[in-house]
């Protein structure tokens, strides 16, 4: 499928909430995907079976229920990228609301994103762990021992079968933040050590004092809404 046609996907509002709500990771059922879009099952079944079609999604059938969740983590960085060109989305001044959580701190798929997902990979670019190359970045010798004392596991990494550290633009920033299976890694790393926390239902996180802490001990980072 060409660009145009995958942008005219995307560029549907019901359809762009349904495929916004799946880059948490997780699965939804149709009836989940049309509350969150505001729309009927109905409509719901004909957004969702074009985006079958055009494999930006995948299903999965348990009993008597289908599941539906983004066909790839590619996708959600198309979604993530696309949204970076929305006026409505990447205004740089705008009232507060309920997007200003999103705004600060989310998770992209499986990856941090937001403020805080641009602030770590700048510190990391700054302190010469990752290194920009194109639409990748390079994790350098000095970043591989950082991470090993942070406790992300770069060789168990690097064998996953997905790119490894590739820049995904972030809507609200309008910047790149470390995504791949490096991204994952650190991701998964920050939520075990406890420094961030998901918020309700949506892909919003919340930073914890040990996050604040270890933003500032690890990477130089003073962290201010």
């Amino acid at each position: 499928m060409n660009i145009a046609a995958v942008a005219a996907l995307v560029g549907d509002p019901a359809r762009a909430r349904m495929l916004t709500a799946l880059m948490d990771g997780r699965a939804r059922t149709a009836k989940e995907l049309a509350y969150g879009a505001g729309i009927t099952p109905q409509t719901a079944s004909s957004h969702l079976a074009k985006l079958l079609r055009a494999q930006l999604l995948a299903m999965e059938r348990q009993s008597r229920h289908r599941y539906f969740r983004l066909a790839a983590p590619s996708v959600g960085h198309a979604v993530e990228a696309l949204m970076a060109l929305s006026p409505t989305h990447a205004r740089a001044t705008h009232p507060e609301g309920p997007l200003d959580g999103l705004r600060l701190a989310r998770t992209c798929y499986d990856h941090l994103a937001g403020r805080l997902g641009v602030m770590v990979t700048d510190a990391m670019v700054r302190r010469r762990l990752l290194k920009p190359a194109g639409r990748e970045f390079l994790l350098t010798t000095p970043g591989e021992r950082f991470l090993d004392r942070l406790g992300v596991d770069v060789g168990q990494t690097r064998r996953e079968r997905r790119a490894f550290a590739r820049q995904c633009l972030d809507w609200s920033e309008r910047r790149a933040h470390l995504a791949g299976s490096l991204g994952a890694a650190l991701a998964r790393r920050c939520l075990d050590l406890r420094w961030v926390r998901p918020v309700g239902e949506e892909r919003t996180l919340a930073l914890t004092p040990q996050g604040l802490r270890g933003l500032r001990t690890w990477f130089g980072i003073e962290w201010k809404r």
